[in-house]
């Protein structure tokens, strides 16, 4: 879950307000993004709702917003077609710009992949464009009305069901959507692509992917969802596809701006749900960020250390430290340190001077290795040292914790 998840609105291409979700890191953005949705979907679809959030994680802000006529979005479906939904980015790209950074990313999934490729051109900020499960051409769409076709003949509109949901059209849509130059506007791009896409979606074709791929110039990647589907409903799908996107378009977009400590207080720890699995957290520390998770045993995903393996990194890293500095101030030959932890309960009565002696407890072994030519005595003197560590100090002593709801 990103730092700060914001509701706004404003004012799409046929005037009237459209809903949206601004996804927030901690401190400063590496950059500004703009998500678009797969066709008659929303911003709360899985895809772009995951995506989004694990962006922010990364330290992207990311706007997604649904079209006009959709979601929580104001107008009329029916009055809308491929044109406006590009008009409708631009509106998007314009209120970040007057109330944040202009994006300099663009992300687009399905038939929202084909719109930021040609939207890209209206939005000269954008530095790298990237396309999921996208259509190389907006009338691969029109396949989903072919039922309703004669009556669109025959009375300029008609109601078709889309992803089990009732939708109204005007033909007027489907000549929109014969009618876009999209090999011009992928050849003349002028950003950095990413083409990903699924070998097995049975919606949108992989050729799709090859025909965008080949039309577009360098700077350009392709990367396989290798067992995605279309609407890359699977959490993991949509984390992996985040982290590439992320790691990718870092290259292009990224200004050199690292995220700043929190000003109220630089030594805060953020934990927060990443909805990738059951367990799955994002951890940030200023700048710094990591997963935690729990094993796949234990109903996890086994995307990061354990709270218990964070607990035991702490301890091994401050012993660590520990012994660097103690070494340091006496001018000791210490090459290197290793240390290796492991945790366990135990019987109470099995530990002859624990002062509890009932239930279990919890036992920490540390092994320390110390390199270097070092005598015995000093060898001793580094591991009592080791005991002297801060993290152990704290895990020693009366710890207190508050709790407390955010207001």
């Amino acid at each position: 879950m990103p730092i700060a998840s914001q509701k706004v609105r404003f004012a799409g291409s046929q005037g009237v307000d459209l809903d949206a979700r601004l996804e927030l890191p901690e401190g400063e953005p590496l950059a500004f993004a703009l998500f678009a949705h797969c066709f008659t979907c929303s911003k709360e679809s899985a895809a772009a709702a995951r995506i989004s959030r694990a962006l922010a994680d990364e330290g992207f802000a990311v706007l997604r917003f649904d079209f006009t006529g959709l979601g929580g979005s104001s107008g009329d479906f029916a009055n809308t077609d491929f044109s406006s939904n590009l008009d409708d980015l631009v509106a998007a790209a314009d209120y970040l710009r007057q109330e944040h950074r202009a994006p300099a990313l663009l992300v687009g999934h399905s038939l929202g992949g084909a719109a930021v490729l040609g939207a890209r051109a209206r939005i000269a900020e954008v530095r790298a464009v990237v396309t999921l499960n996208a259509p190389c051409d907006p009338a691969h769409a029109t396949h989903l009305f072919s039922a309703a076709r004669p009556e669109l003949e025959a009375k300029g509109e008609a109601e078709v069901s889309i992803g089990g949901r009732p939708f109204r059209i005007k033909k007027a849509l489907l000549l929109d959507l014969a009618d876009q130059p999209m090999q011009e506007a992928i050849g003349s791009l002028k950003a950095a692509l990413l083409v990903m896409h699924a070998p097995a979606d049975n919606v949108v074709g992989i050729d799709n992917a090859r025909r965008i791929f080949e039309a577009a110039r360098h700077p350009k990647s392709f990367i396989s969802l290798d067992g995605a589907n279309h609407l890359l409903s699977n959490r993991t799908d949509a984390s992996f596809a985040a982290r590439v996107i992320s790691a990718w378009a870092a290259r292009y977009v990224n200004t050199g701006v690292a995220p700043p400590p929190p000003a109220d207080d630089h030594h805060a720890v953020v934990v927060a749900e990443t909805h990738e699995g059951r367990f799955t957290q994002s951890v940030a520390f200023g700048s710094h960020r990591l997963r935690a998770d729990e094993p796949v045993a234990m109903g996890g995903l086994g995307s990061g250390p354990s709270p218990y393996d964070l607990l035991l990194a702490a301890l091994g890293a401050c012993t660590s430290m520990t012994l660097r500095m103690y070494a340091e101030h006496k001018k000791l030959p210490l090459d290197g340190v290793r240390v290796t932890l492991s945790h366990k309960k135990i019987y109470a009565k099995d530990c002859s001077d624990c002062e509890t002696k009932a239930g279990k407890i919890d036992q920490i072994d540390r092994v320390v290795e110390v390199e270097g030519e070092l005598s015995a005595e000093q060898r001793k003197r580094l591991l009592e040292i080791a005991d002297k560590c801060p993290v152990h100090r704290t895990l020693h002593s009366e710890v207190k914790v508050t709790s407390r709801l955010a207001e």
